[in-house]
């Protein structure tokens, strides 16, 4: 099997059947991915990946199987954007256009000269 190395290169199947055949090896190239994927991000990111990857880790480690893994996952997903402090609440707070003053500008007069227009 080719090395799994990349999201450029993310095959389903292939990683799908790697799981059900070596679960170890899945779950280390899984770890080794997510490891290259957090240190290729910009380094003011990478705290807050790192956060991130370790809760989604805790509820894979604390979920009875992979299907209730996945529904707590996009319940926080869901959180993060509708929740309290979310995307749409951060959204939100972002000014509007109407209540920008309105912007002003010299109009500047490009026709030629002895043009009658």
């Amino acid at each position: 099997m080719p090395e799994l190395t990349g999201w450029g290169e993310f095959d389903f199947d292939r990683w799908s059947e790697l799981a059900r055949t070596d679960p170890e090896a899945f779950e280390v190239k899984r770890i080794k991915i997510i490891g290259a994927t957090i240190a290729a991000a910009p380094q003011r990111n990478r705290q807050q990946l790192r956060q991130l990857q370790w809760k989604l880790d805790c509820i894979r480690d604390g979920s009875p199987n992979p299907l209730a893994a996945c529904i707590r996952m996009q319940e926080l997903l869901w959180e993060s954007v509708l929740g309290d402090d979310g995307l749409v609440a951060r959204l939100n707070q972002l000014p509007h256009k109407e209540k920008r003053p309105p912007v002003s500008a010299e109009i500047l007069d490009f026709r030629r000269r002895g043009s009658s227009d």
